[in-house]
């Protein structure tokens, strides 16, 4: 097997290199190629040769008598006793790979920085090719993705398919994610040690436990030292990560689809194409890791260009309780403090007054819209809004005319029901008549109603998820992206969110087909300063939906002031999650002028690069946005359990130009906490604070001492 009219390398080193990244690969063969290297780029490589040879390792004591390679698909051919990259068999024979090189590798390097490798490896006695693209991105970001093909006669049953890089040998800590609803993203680190450490999903969906990064780094690394690798699957289905590290080998990461028992059966002369890995690297710290990221992610050519319009979502305002002249009265009042679009929750559809019935059946409910819901999309754009709607495109209440219509359209083995989970079941949109009615059934309330926008939620994991008697949360994530990219097609302006009973669908598979997440079901600003942090690693503010609710929490119960929900909310994709017939003339007013900061600030939180500190105070966070020439900055310091300390640490301001000088003014739309302590601190009570970036990121600024669940938000201009 040899891929056609690719030129040969001009070395038997690749090396791609950007933005401070490298990956070096060896391509002489005679195996699959080699990673000598990822991470920090070393600069000028005088001797390509030399550096293959001098980085061989020995041979392992009491093992093969060969070096234990790391290669792009390592084998037990190779020595390779950790987990394989890929695995399968024909009928119980040919258990075990041994690629060869088919034909040259082909390399194409970008001036701009990265570049491409592409590499064609095949067994010729167990019939099987293996085809591998590499890509580094100008942000220095690498994702890789294998595509296995069946050259020989019968079944190939695919079992595995994942990439892996090795990480430096430095690495000794892991830190991954793990949640629940509302509690997605809580951090968990530990010694990175010899044996595997993996995490596997199968829910079906990504899921609100899904780690989204696993990292390695050298041990304490934090948000702005230490050097750190990190692997994240672009994959919405079941999806694994891992670190492994053998007395054999050096630690490596790896991540792919999670395949079920004879989910993949390759006939001859069929394909399996793995979802893009995505590997980022830094030693900077964690800020340097999600700089790649982000930079990545806004570099996409369907990453939202336009400003992100500040939304007010219906469901925390009204729940299932439609009534129309409740809906337009919110509607005014969200004109009124400067919201741009107005969604339509859960609720508007036949037969829905509780989450127990009516999914699957999308025609607007006349009981409650007798005109359809024209007149409150009407009244929504004259005011200067756009309009967007909520839907569960992906289930079904048994309770529903389409289950009791097609009972074979649901995602099960005949007679054998899934578990029920908030009253649904699964559609199985692999079914060519499930997939056709459901296209038609949005297409149609897209078209009547010229929806801007669809918030596009998924609230149960696919348990014994079964298409056409075998496993079935392959074919289901494919048909969900291919029911995306059609409904796209068809209405190119259309914006999508992925919600999935909050953020347990977040994942770069799921963001080529949408423009922004729902961060967490909950809104209580407390859990969403973590919920943010951690998601802020993986996306940039503008993809995080980030909302402002009543004082009270919908999910916590927990009451919290005004000011500390605005600067919490301020840090993202902007919104509202309240019902504004009860706000107060001052909440209101307090409303229109923290939207009024976001626009402004929204070219800068938009586009900027984030940062964090490692503040020595683990109970205060002071995290902000510095725009890209570092003339402009936006940080907040939230308080969120109270301090041991009578005088708080100053604050150090990371990511300024030290050379330039700032005004440092705190933003008045945001003011001082509620019941502030009566201890001033002269700068603030000044009004302001002017000193270089150097003296801002070394020597620092008195802190306020706050409460609990308090924050301020200071903005930063260089004179």
């Amino acid at each position: 097997m040899t891929i056609a009219g690719l030129p040969r390398p001009d070395s038997d080193l690749a090396v791609l290199r950007a933005a401070g990244t490298a990956l070096i690969l060896d391509l002489a063969g005679p195996a699959v190629p080699r990673v000598l290297h990822w991470g920090a780029d070393p600069g000028p490589i005088d001797d390509r040769e030399d550096l293959a040879l001098a980085t061989s390792p020995p041979s392992p004591v009491a093992s093969v008598d060969v070096p234990v390679l790391c290669r792009l698909i390592p084998t037990q051919a190779d020595g390779w006793v950790g987990r394989p990259a890929i695995a399968g068999h024909r009928a119980g024979s040919s258990p075990h790979l041994r690629l060869v090189p088919a034909g040259q590798s082909f390399i194409e390097t970008d001036p701009g920085g990265g570049g491409t490798v592409q590499v064609a490896a095949d067994d010729t006695e167990a019939g099987i090719t293996v085809r591998t693209e590499l890509r580094m991105e100008r942000s220095g970001l690498v994702r890789m993705r294998h595509e296995v093909v069946n050259d020989g006669p019968g079944i190939f049953w695919l079992e595995s398919v994942a990439c892996l890089l090795p990480t430096g040998d430095q690495a000794g800590e892991l830190l991954d994610f793990t949640g629940r609803w509302s509690g997605e993203r809580t951090p968990q680190r530990r010694p990175l040690q010899h044996g595997l450490a993996l995490r596997e999903s199968r829910r079906g969906r990504t899921g609100h436990d899904a780690t989204g990064l696993l990292i390695a780094g050298t041990p304490g690394f934090g948000f702005r030292h230490g050097e750190v690798w990190a692997v994240h699957a672009g994959w919405s289905g079941n999806h694994l990560h891992y670190a492994e590290r053998l007395p054999d080998h050096g630690p490596v990461l790896g991540a792919g689809e999670l395949l079920m028992a004879g989910e993949v059966r390759l006939a001859e002369g069929e394909s399996y194409r793995s979802p893009w890995v995505h590997f980022a690297s830094s030693s900077r710290g964690l800020d340097g890791l999600s700089e790649q990221l982000h930079r990545f992610l806004r570099g996409r050519p369907n990453h939202p260009r336009t400003p992100r319009p500040v939304v007010l979502n219906t469901w925390e305002a009204v729940y299932f309780d439609h009534r129309p002249d409740k809906l337009t009265e919110l509607a005014d009042l969200a004109a009124r403090v400067g919201v741009e679009r107005f969604v339509l929750d859960d609720g508007w559809f036949t037969g829905r007054r509780d989450s127990t019935a009516g999914l699957g059946d999308w025609t607007v409910d006349k009981k409650v819209w007798p005109d359809g819901l024209h007149p409150l999309v009407d009244h929504v754009r004259a005011l200067g809004m756009q309009a967007g709607l909520w839907v569960e495109p992906e289930m079904v209440n048994p309770d529903s005319g389409l289950a009791r219509a097609h009972p074979q359209w649901l995602l099960t083995a005949p007679g054998r029901a899934a578990a029920p989970h908030r009253h649904q079941q699964v559609l199985d949109l692999a079914h060519p008549d499930a997939y056709a009615h459901l296209l038609a059934r949005l297409d149609a309330l897209v078209t009547e109603y010229r929806l801007d926008f669809l918030k596009w939620d998924h609230n149960r994991d696919l348990l014994e998820a079964v298409h056409d008697g075998a496993a079935g949360v392959h074919a289901q994530t494919l048909a969900v992206y291919r029911l995306l990219d059609e409904l796209r097609s068809r209405h190119p302006g259309l914006e999508i969110e992925s919600c999935s009973s909050g953020g347990a669908r977040i994942d770069y598979g799921i963001l080529e087909r949408t423009d922004r997440v729902w961060t967490s079901d909950t809104i209580d600003p407390l859990e969403r300063q973590a919920i943010q942090r951690w998601t802020g690693l993986l996306l940039p503010p503008e993809l995080l939906g980030c909302h402002v609710g009543a004082a009270t929490a919908h999910t916590t119960g927990r009451t919290t002031g005004l000011a500390f929900r605005l600067a919490t909310a301020l840090f993202g994709h902007a919104g509202i999650e309240w019902d504004l017939t009860t706000c107060t003339e001052d909440e209101l007013d307090r409303l229109a002028a923290w939207i009024r900061l976001h626009k402004r600030l929204r070219p800068l939180l938009h586009t900027g690069t984030t940062v964090h500190t490692d503040h020595p105070d683990p109970s205060a966070w002071l995290h902000g946005v510095v725009s890209q020439d570092r003339r402009h900055a936006v940080f907040t310091l939230a308080q969120l359990t109270r301090t041991t300390e009578s005088v708080p640490p100053r604050l150090r301001f990371p990511g300024l130009a030290p050379d330039l000088a700032y005004t440092v003014t705190l933003c008045p739309e945001i003011g001082l906490p509620d019941a502030f302590p009566p201890r001033p601190v002269p700068w603030l009570t000044r009004g302001s604070a002017h000193l270089r970036g150097s003296a801002l990121a070394t020597v620092g600024l008195a802190a306020p001492l706050l409460d609990p669940a308090q924050a301020i938000v200071m903005e930063l201009r260089a004179d």
